[in-house]
Parts: structure tokens; C-alpha cells; sequence
């Protein structure tokens, strides 16, 4: 440990790559899942003709691992992500990868690249990356018969710079990040090159995300660029439900903790008349938990609709940050079981 301190300013550490020791794979073949295997190498061999590469058929997860005030390693809620992984393997036809050898190769490479775990109170965490791919080579779209699922590991730094600080999301009806009826619940690639553009396109005007409207008749809110959304009214929690949302295990985290904390909580259908209603409204997700959102500009009404003027978070959301992060890093007692020690 002492020698990665001082090679690496873990303050400065970027959302981004930076190659580690070691990564964990396995192989689906002949019907069954092969032992986990230990790799040096971020390089892949893979065929040409792999439906990964034709056929999108490719699924992620994304989770964090935190060392504590005590010195003790924490991974969150890691089963939530294994079953959404098993979620999304249905959804396009992948072999299902099993939890409980979920969670053993999330500790594995956990405990293999230790040395690159930030230290308490640095800001930073290590980053966690399951991958499940088609490696199976084929011309005709249909599944493939073999798989590959690995998972690699880098410590990174916020996913904003600028921290637990309100940032201006926009909505523009030209884009949609998924279908109806599609693949928008799965944790897809496919659906994150889908965002590209009009992130981009939002990006170079000065926002942060897209607040995507419901893909059919752009009513309803759906998913704030790469994570949900929630809003506050009334000492209420208020988060979209879809059919083309992804699950959030943060969300989910979260109305658990808003109703501990004795708000009320909904899921349901939110027309995008309500947005002049909220008094505070967030996106959540794994990378930043939660970022606060100043204001929403519907670019193509040509209206918007202020949650910040002071350039500070609502009390409800940095309070729900606040206790959620605390029992990431152990800094809180976990009462609900969703965090594993990682000895």
C-alpha cells in the first residue's frame, strides 16, 4: 500500500481507467460455466464474428467498493447487481451468470488489486465493472453458444468534479434512449450508445444530461441520461416508474431510506406537468449517487423550471446522500444487510 500512495494522488483521480493487477474471467461453454480464472491482461482475444460485436449481445454492472474509517473493505448491495446482470442476460439471451459466483469473483478482484483501493477520506473508490459478453462466432442473428464473463477493476475519483453540487439537466423530445416495450430495463450497451448523442449535443450547451420523456408519447419522465430520477414535493419521495427505466439499485436504496426516514414514497407514472411542482429534484445512480439538479430547461417549450438558486442542494437530498454514504464507507451501522465486508 505504501508504495501505490506514492505513485497515486488519489485526490485527483478521474472518473476513468487506469489499468490494475489483475482481473477475474469465466467461460460458457458446452452448456455449462467453466472456474473462475485469475488474468494480468486487459486485452480480450475474441473472434471476428462474435454476436457481442454483431448482435449487441453485451450486459455491464457497475458497483464500488470503499475502505473505511476502520481499515475494512465495503462492496454495496453487490447480489442487487448480480441479478440485475441476470436480468439483462434473459432480456437478450445470454447465459445467466450465478449470484453467489457473482459476488465470489467481485471479491476476488477486489481482493487482488487491494493496493488500489483509496484510502478513507480521500473522495476516491474503487470502481467495479462485471462484463458478461457473446463470444460465440456466428453469421445469423440468433444467441450464441458461447460466453465470457469477467470482471475488472480501477480506482477512480467523483463522477463530477465539482461534488454535491446542483448541475442543469435539459429535456429535447428529438431523442429517445429506448424503445417501448424495448430493452430500456436492461443494462444494455446498446442503450448507452443510444444517449450518446443527445448527451453530447447537451453537453456542448452547457448541461449536464438529458431528462428522457416516456419513448411513445413523451408524457411521461423516464431516466435522467445515464441514471433515475426523483423528486421532492411535500415531504414526498417521487421516482418514475417504466418499462424503459433501468432499476437502480441506488434508487431502490433510497426509497427504502426515504420512508425510514418518514417521507412517503412513489413510484409511478410522472407527467412532465409536474416538473413546476417539485421543490428539489436529483438523479441518482452508482457513480455519484446523487447529483442534484439546479434546474430542468425543456428546450423545446421553451421553459424551465428552478430547483437551486443558490447554487446548494435541497435538505432532503443531501440528507438522503448523506446517510446513503455514510453506510457505503461504514460510517453509519448497515441495517438493512446491503453491505459485505471484504476480508
Amino acid at each position: 500500500m505504501d508504495f501505490m500512495e506514492t505513485t497515486i494522488n488519489w485526490s485527483e483521480l478521474s472518473f476513468g481507467y487506469m489499468k490494475t493487477d489483475y482481473n477475474v474471467r469465466c467461460y460458457y461453454r458446452d452448456g455449462k460455466w467453466g472456474e473462475l480464472e485469475v488474468s494480468s491482461s486487459d486485452i480480450i482475444n475474441i473472434h471476428m464474428s462474435a454476436t457481442c460485436l454483431h448482435y449487441g449481445q453485451e450486459a455491464f454492472e457497475g458497483l464500488k467498493a470503499f475502505r473505511g474509517k476502520d481499515g475494512r473493505v465495503r462492496v454495496f448491495r453487490m447480489d442487487e447487481n448480480a441479478k440485475r446482470l441476470q436480468s439483462s442476460a434473459r432480456g437478450i439471451m445470454m447465459a445467466e451468470f450465478p449470484v453467489e459466483r457473482f459476488e465470489a469473483a467481485v471479491r476476488q478482484a477486489i481482493k487482488l488489486n487491494e493496493r488500489f483501493i483509496p484510502p478513507y477520506g480521500s473522495g476516491a473508490s474503487l470502481y467495479i465493472r462485471p462484463l458478461l459478453i457473446g463470444m460465440g462466432a456466428l453469421i445469423g442473428v440468433k444467441p450464441a453458444d458461447e460466453y465470457m464473463f469477467m470482471v475488472f477493476v480501477s480506482p477512480v475519483g467523483p463522477y463530477f468534479k465539482t461534488g454535491f453540487t446542483p448541475v442543469p439537466v435539459c429535456i429535447m423530445r428529438g431523442f429517445d434512449r429506448a424503445a417501448p416495450n424495448g430493452t430500456g430495463t436492461y443494462k444494455v450497451g446498446g442503450n448507452y450508445a443510444a444517449s450518446l448523442v443527445a448527451g453530447k449535443k447537451a453537453n456542448e450547451k452547457g448541461y449536464a444530461a438529458v431528462l428522457y420523456l416516456d419513448p411513445k408519447d413523451k408524457i411521461y419522465l423516464d431516466e435522467c441520461g445515464p441514471a433515475n430520477f426523483f423528486a421532492i414535493r411535500d415531504n414526498t419521495y417521487i421516482t418514475p416508474a417504466s418499462n424503459s427505466i433501468l432499476p437502480s439499485i441506488t434508487n431502490k436504496s433510497l426509497l427504502q431510506l426515504a420512508a425510514d426516514m418518514g417521507l412517503k414514497v412513489e413510484r409511478r407514472p410522472v407527467p412532465v406537468s409536474e416538473l413546476g411542482s417539485f421543490e428539489e429534484a436529483a438523479e441518482c445512480g452508482t457513480a455519484a449517487v446523487i447529483t442534484p439538479i439546479s434546474r430542468i430547461d425543456d428546450l423545446d417549450e421553451d421553459r424551465s423550471y428552478v430547483y437551486s438558486k443558490d447554487g446548494k442542494a435541497g435538505r432532503t437530498s443531501e440528507k438522503l446522500y448523506n446517510k446513503l454514504f455514510a453506510i457505503q464507507t461504514g460510517d453509519e451501522p448497515d441495517p438493512y444487510g446491503w453491505v459485505k465486508i471484504i476480508d
